[in-house]
C-alpha cells in the first residue's frame, strides 16, 4: 500500500487525486489531505512536519518521495503510457523541482481552492484514510 498526501483544499490537488483514482485500477493508493491528522501524523513519522504544503507527498515501501519525485513514482505506479514519465528521472531533480515549484506556487490563482478539504465519494471512502 501506499499513501498520497495532498494538499486537501487546492482545487489542483483534488482533481489530480480523482484523477489517480480513477486510473488506479489495482487499488494500490490510498490518501489522506495533509491538513488531516493521519497527513500530520504521516509527515512527522517521516520527519516532514516542517514541509510546507504545496508538495505532494507518496509514502511507499517505507519511505517518503516529494514534489517531482513524488509524481514520478505515481505515474510510474499507474502504469500503461504513466511508464513514460520515468523520463524524467534522467532529468536533475532541481531542474524538475523548480517547475513543480512554480506550479505549486500558483496552483490557487490558477485552478482557486476550497474552503475545506475534499470530501471523498461513497464509493472511494475506502481509498481515504482518516
Amino acid at each position: 500500500m501506499s499513501v498520497l498526501l495532498f494538499d486537501g483544499v487546492c482545487n489542483l490537488c483534488n482533481a489530480s487525486v480523482k484523477w489517480v483514482i480513477l486510473r488506479d485500477k489495482k487499488g494500490v493508493f490510498k490518501f489522506a489531505p495533509i491538513q488531516s491528522e493521519t497527513g500530520q501524523s504521516l509527515l512527522k513519522r517521516f520527519g516532514l512536519d516542517n514541509q510546507p504544503l504545496d508538495s505532494v507527498i507518496l509514502i511507499a515501501n517505507n519511505k517518503a518521495y516529494i514534489k517531482s519525485d513524488a509524481a514520478i513514482r505515481v505515474m510510474t505506479e499507474l502504469g500503461g503510457i504513466g511508464i513514460l514519465s520515468r523520463v524524467f528521472l534522467l532529468i536533475p531533480r532541481k531542474l524538475r523541482n523548480i517547475v513543480y515549484d512554480w506550479v505549486a506556487n500558483n496552483r490557487y490563482r490558477w485552478f482557486g481552492k476550497q474552503e475545506q478539504c475534499l470530501l471523498p465519494q461513497p464509493e472511494w471512502k475506502d481509498r481515504f484514510l482518516t
